[in-house]
């Protein structure tokens, strides 16, 4: 593998993502679901709900017999056999008829709309006056007012949110086909990282980015598998990133992309079979020193050793890949911003994108993005922030008032 700089701008990098082969599919039960990414389109086997069904406990009722119906001339009905929950009526129901039925009950043939039941009054067993006229289904679910017969419900690439889940039970699919959950290796490294539990020493840091990045993993969908901390030694983190590439389908190397007398990545990288430098750096800050690989099929990230930048890295270009990499449509699941005003000038170089750190507050004038200074290496800049403001390679800073959309964090 060549070890000449191959600094990309972020709009490159991004190009990169469909080069990447999704992860192996599987079947699992709808309970387990959730959060998964469909792996096939699903069609309705039939109409839904299937049949005409009440939303509102009352009468139904041909809509037409109401027409003028009102407090001072209602509508005298007859009273067909009530209807019970779950039950098929053995009737069909003609004009002057009503027939008592509660919400999702199924309406007889015949009637094509429900009377609330506040709109009406038993006059005896027999009969009842309705004081509201109602429009054809109105107060109805009609059959295939849900989904119809045969049409796409569901398609390649959604993530299963409850109400997906519901759908498929309401189609009667027990099991749905979906992208495997990928696994993604953590790695740390540097003679100055030590374990959380370890008092750290002058000169050493506890491992902040392991759990971090592990944190991130889990909320893409994905499962963090940790490698532990590696010292600065190529032999060792060479063995452990070619056991992380043979186990996981994505690997985090933390630290170490930079260049300096014992910043290995590269170097190791270089070591593994199949595996092409992509990208070594990348024109954006906070993360510039970010290195992609691609070893095999597989995404292989050396990311900077400070924990903003890291974070900021994996939000705004790992996330993508990772997404690509479990089945996610793109257009099934747009990144959301928040609309808000800024609060100060912020300066910007030319030539890289910028992610400023911003908080969210509301003033008298709406909801505002107050940006949260620091370097890269505070961790308290992302604790305080709640979402990150682009700003592009082209821009020149942005000014006080100025409407900005909010990436959250």
């Amino acid at each position: 593998m060549n070890h000449f700089f191959k600094v990309k701008s972020l709009g490159q990098v991004m190009d990169l993502v469909p080069t990447f082969p999704e992860v192996e599919t599987r079947e699992v039960p709808i309970a387990g679901a959730t959060s998964r990414i469909l792996a096939r389109d699903i069609s309705s086997i039939q109409d839904l709900p299937g049949f005409r069904r009440s939303t509102m406990d009352g009468y139904a009722v041909v809509s037409s017999t109401t027409f003028g119906a009102s407090e001072s001339n209602p509508a005298w009905l007859t009273l067909a056999p009530s209807i019970a929950m779950g039950e098929v009526p053995g009737f069909t129901l003609v004009p002057g008829q009503a027939a008592r039925i509660s919400t999702g009950g199924m309406l007889p043939g015949g009637a094509d709309s429900v009377v609330m039941i506040e709109y009406a009054e038993a006059v005896d067993d027999t009969a009842i006056e309705v004081y509201k006229s109602v429009a054809p289904l109105q107060h109805v679910i009609d059959s295939s007012e849900d989904f119809k017969k045969d049409e796409m419900v569901l398609t390649r690439g959604t993530r299963v949110r409850p109400q997906e889940a519901g759908l498929a039970a309401a189609l009667g699919l027990d099991r749905l086909q979906v992208f495997k959950r990928p696994r993604v290796a953590i790695i740390s490294t540097g003679d100055e990282v030590v374990p959380v539990t370890e008092a750290p020493g002058p000169g050493k840091i506890r491992d902040i980015n392991s759990y971090t990045l592990a944190g991130l993993v889990s909320e893409a969908g994905a499962v963090p598998c940790s490698y532990g901390i590696v010292k600065d030694d190529e032999d060792q983190l060479f063995e452990t990133c070619q056991k992380a590439v043979t186990e996981c389908d994505m690997v985090l190397i933390s630290g170490g992309s930079s260049v300096g007398v014992r910043d290995f990545t590269v170097d190791v990288l270089s070591k593994l079979a199949d595996t092409e430098l992509l990208a070594h750096g990348i024109s954006i800050s906070p993360g510039k020193p970010t290195i992609l690989a691609r070893s095999g099929n597989k995404p292989v990230w050396g990311l900077p050793g400070h924990v903003v930048s890291a974070m900021v890295v994996f939000q705004v270009v790992v996330l993508p890949f990772l997404n690509r990499l479990q089945g996610l449509a793109k257009t099934e699941e747009p990144r959301l911003t928040i609309p808000a005003t800024l609060t100060r000038n912020i300066a910007s170089a030319q030539g890289r994108s910028d992610f400023i750190r911003v908080s969210l507050k509301r003033d008298d004038t709406g909801l505002v993005a107050e940006p949260v200074l620091g370097k890269s290496g505070l961790i308290r800049t992302m604790v305080l922030a709640h979402g990150l403001v682009e700003i592009g390679e082209n821009v020149e800073g942005l000014e006080k008032g100025t409407l900005v959309e909010v990436m959250p964090i």
